[in-house]
């Protein structure tokens, strides 16, 4: 029993610890920083990496900047999918477990900014590479996840239909 309800709470507890790490983030953010100020505890690190706070009208990472509404929408389908997915998997399957909880995370941690502020608050600057938060990260993290147990089936299966014996043939001409 408490097996089975794990395996259905997994996706939606590392959500929820997801969600909460987004949003507390976010928020000391908001409350810290003013829009486009930048922060970092050392002057030699500011270079490489800093807080800075902008806001994010687009997809993550700041793609698609005009797409506000549809991405809201997005989000909502994505999650809806994953919810629904995610009471479809057989028993066990952690790290698909794993993965949707990181992607739903995300998506809803992003979905709240759009909801409350319009913008999503972004934050992480890591050199030259785009500015995102733990929403973003947790996507993307959760997608290459996916994309390595997916990779991995495929290899599975490969390996399995190349080992597997030859089937049978029959000689039609003996049979007449």
């Amino acid at each position: 029993m408490f097996k089975k309800t794990l395996n259905h709470t997994l996706v939606f507890l590392l959500a929820a610890v997801v969600i909460f790490l987004d949003q507390v983030t976010k928020h000391l953010v908001r409350a810290r920083l003013a829009l486009n100020e930048s922060w970092s505890p050392f002057a030699w690190l500011a270079p490489y990496a800093r807080i800075l706070r902008i806001n994010n009208t687009g997809a993550a990472f700041g793609m698609f900047k005009t797409g506000g509404s549809l991405f809201t929408v997005i989000a909502i389908i994505v999650s809806l999918v994953i919810l629904y997915y995610a009471f479809q998997l057989p028993a066990g399957q952690w790290w698909m477990r794993v993965a949707l909880g990181l992607q739903l995370g995300g998506a809803i941690g992003n979905l709240i900014d759009r909801l409350l502020f319009g913008p999503v608050t972004d934050f992480v600057s890591v050199g030259t590479f785009a500015i995102f938060n733990v929403a973003d990260a947790s996507i993307s993290i959760g997608v290459a996840v996916l994309a390595v147990l997916m990779l991995s089936e495929a290899l599975a299966e490969r390996k399995k239909t190349q080992s597997a014996p030859p089937a049978e043939q029959t000689d039609l001409s003996e049979a007449s």
